[in-house]
């Protein structure tokens, strides 16, 4: 007899378990999610309750999983939906609280939907069902499946009782693609050789500036590099007026648990540190996802961020490296428009027919950028 638990500690899951549900991806793994749990980055204080459901067998053995937290507001997911929620409180309607299905802070695409390769036929659907009483339960206004991979989508929409009512949403990114390149220097020969200069001329200026780059990762990866980081991820949103999201007890949980995935790039001038990027990887994808810096020095973004991520990825055969988030500007350094997409279900009817008809308009409009955006990739027209 198999039964769905609701857990709102994911410390209670063996990571082991976890692991065998979502497979490598280290941003959806137990220990990177427990990290924002019990360092109190997310909490219910902060308006993330995590409800994760999760169907046992009669050993207790997890068969599925869906991460789930119960939300009082928008902030941390990259989906934005603040136009939905205001449209929803000018007509009277609570838009919060609300459910996602999500990686908090983490704009990467993956699955959401865990199974195990013995999982029962309906264990989709059991898991949406109880996603249906929580919904009631807590008189939840929507339910939002953020940045799933094509294969988690579909399953959802073939357990989903009445697939219509799932709303797709589409969005672009930019990801840097492995064409079997043996090094940079081969990978900027797709490029057009005024792109190219400029590439070079970029990497030359912070060469010129005396700054050096290091990669570390694994054992090389020290607690005190670390917090060198920190101190950079810091003062970069103090910059900006704003308290950062995550904190240090995070990132000191998945130096300890996730070591062997993490890759810093450390820049430094006189031997002294004055940026560094942090990134996650598994054994497809590089994860760009923290940067912390001293502004006066030109280009060291660019290069921390982007080109020592690209170098890392062909030295070690990866297929993939998603940047992060937003920023044109990664075009013209060879990372390709990539369509993101999320699922939404929204109780009123009303609101669902008003974000419905939205909808069709913006995946038009997101489909005409995306097709003008390659025509701004630095590659040869040849190509």
């Amino acid at each position: 007899m198999t039964a769905v638990q609701i857990i709102e500690r994911i410390q209670q899951i063996d990571p082991a378990h976890w692991a065998a549900l979502f497979g490598p991806q280290p941003l959806s793994s137990q220990p990177f999610l427990a990290a924002m749990e019990e360092s109190q980055s997310i909490n219910p204080t902060h308006g993330w309750q995590p409800q994760h459901l999760v169907l046992q067998s009669e050993s207790k053995q997890p068969l599925a999983a869906l991460p789930l937290y119960l939300k009082q507001h928008s902030y941390g997911e990259y989906v934005f939906d603040w136009s939905w929620a205001n449209a929803s409180h000018r007509a009277g309607i609570p838009y919060y609280p609300k459910l996602i299905s999500a990686i908090p802070f983490t704009p990467t695409t993956g699955t959401r939907l865990g199974l195990a390769t013995d999982s029962p036929a309906k264990s989709t659907q059991r898991l949406l069902q109880q996603l249906s009483e929580q919904a009631q339960q807590h008189n939840a206004s929507s339910w939002h499946l953020l940045f799933a991979d094509q294969k988690c989508r579909q399953r959802i929409l073939d357990a989903w009782p009445e697939p219509c009512e799932l709303l797709e949403r589409h969005d672009c990114q930019y990801h840097w693609l492995n064409a079997d390149y043996r090094d940079f220097e081969h990978f900027l020969q797709r490029f057009s050789s005024r792109k190219r200069k400029m590439i070079r001329r970029e990497r030359r200026r912070v060469q010129e500036q005396g700054v050096k780059l290091s990669r570390f990762c694994g054992e090389t990866l020290t607690l005190e590099q670390l917090q060198s980081f920190f101190g950079f991820y810091q003062q970069t949103y103090h910059q900006r007026g704003q308290t950062p999201y995550l904190n240090w007890d995070f990132f000191r949980r998945i130096h300890q648990s996730l070591r062997n995935n993490m890759l810093l790039v450390l820049a430094e001038h006189q031997q002294q540190p004055v940026g560094a990027a942090l990134f996650l990887f598994d054994q497809q994808s590089l994860y760009g996802r923290w940067w912390g810096g001293h502004a006066q020095y030109d280009c060291l973004h660019f290069e921390a961020c982007y080109y020592q991520g690209i170098e890392f990825a062909i030295k070690n055969k990866l297929e993939r490296f998603d940047p992060g988030t937003q920023g044109e500007h990664k075009l013209l350094r060879g990372f390709e428009p990539t369509r993101t997409c999320s699922l939404h279900w929204i109780r009123h009817p009303g609101l669902h027919r008003a974000v419905q008809q939205s909808l069709i308009q913006e995946r038009q409009q997101v489909a005409a950028y995306m097709q003008q955006a390659r025509q701004q990739l630095p590659f040869k027209r040849s190509e």
